[in-house]
C-alpha cells in the first residue's frame, strides 16, 4: 500500500516540477532564452521545451498508451540528465538542483507504477516479480 502512495506523490511532484517549468518558460520567455544561451543551447529550443514539458506528465498521468508513457518516463530521464550536466559543466551546480529532485523523483514514479497502475510496464523495476505474481494467480 505505501508503494502505492510513493508512486501517486513522486508522480504529482514530478509533474508540478515539470508544468511550474513551463509555465516560467512561457511567464519569462527572455530570462529562459538567456539562461539557455548561457548554456550553450539554441533559442529556439525554448518552445519546444514547453510543449515537452507540458505533454510529458499528460502522457504519464493519462496513461493512455503504456509505450507513450514508457517514452515519456525516457524523454525525462535524459532530459534531466543533460539539464542537470549542462549546468554543472558551466560551473553552477546550484542550477543542477532541480534536475537532480526531478531525477529522484522520476525514479520513485518509474520503480512504483507497475504497483499503482494498470496494465503494468514491461520496463519498470520489478516488472518480473509482477508478472510471476499474476501467474501464479491464475
Amino acid at each position: 500500500m505505501s508503494t502505492i502512495y510513493i508512486y501517486w506523490i513522486s508522480t504529482t511532484l514530478l509533474s508540478i516540477l515539470y508544468l511550474a517549468s513551463a509555465f516560467l518558460y512561457t511567464a519569462k520567455g527572455d530570462w529562459v532564452r538567456g539562461a539557455f544561451a548561457d548554456l550553450g543551447y539554441p533559442a529556439y529550443l525554448v518552445p519546444v521545451m514547453i510543449v515537452v514539458k507540458v505533454l510529458g506528465p499528460i502522457a504519464i498521468l493519462s496513461r493512455l498508451s503504456l509505450a507513450l508513457s514508457d517514452l515519456a518516463y525516457a524523454g525525462a530521464f535524459y532530459h534531466l540528465l543533460l539539464s542537470g550536466l549542462a549546468h554543472v559543466g558551466v560551473r553552477r551546480p546550484k542550477g543542477a538542483v532541480p534536475a537532480a529532485v526531478g531525477l529522484v523523483l522520476l525514479a520513485a514514479s518509474f520503480a512504483t507504477q507497475n504497483a499503482a497502475r494498470q496494465p503494468p510496464s514491461p520496463y519498470a523495476w520489478g516488472a518480473a516479480a509482477h508478472a510471476s505474481t499474476l501467474t501464479e494467480r491464475r
